[in-house]
């Protein structure tokens, strides 16, 4: 079986959540506060709505700003980490999180041109 980070994983935001329960996504957003223990962190979208994300383990770095999360999407509407990178932002340049929201709109609105799914040969 292969594992979550070889499968294709739709681009979501919070909204979009509860639609994507025990599935694998990826989930982009700032982030807003850091649990004491290290193995929670909350993050905020381009809608300005936010997420869990859970980790297995406590966090090693200090975590701030853009971050790219790809989990499996708890019955709870969490998000449970797999792996998560940190996206510098260089040179003054933010993140426009609202324009990538956007982005994913046109995504999920057109989804004949932004297939998730590998088909299967045969």
């Amino acid at each position: 079986m292969a594992g979550i980070l070889d499968v294709p994983k739709p681009r979501i935001n919070c909204s979009m959540l509860s639609q994507f329960i025990n599935r694998a996504v990826c989930f982009v957003g700032r982030v807003e506060k850091v649990h004491p223990t290290g193995k929670m962190f909350t993050v905020m979208d381009g809608e300005g709505k936010t997420a869990t994300v859970e980790l297995n383990e406590p966090l090693q770095e200090e975590l701030s700003g853009i971050v790219e999360v790809i989990g499996m999407v708890s019955n709870k509407g969490e998000i449970m980490a797999s792996t998560y990178s940190l996206l510098r932002e260089d040179k003054g340049v933010p993140f426009d999180l609202e324009l990538y929201n956007e982005a994913l709109k046109v995504i999920h609105d057109f989804p004949q041109h932004y297939p998730f799914q590998v088909a299967a040969s045969g």
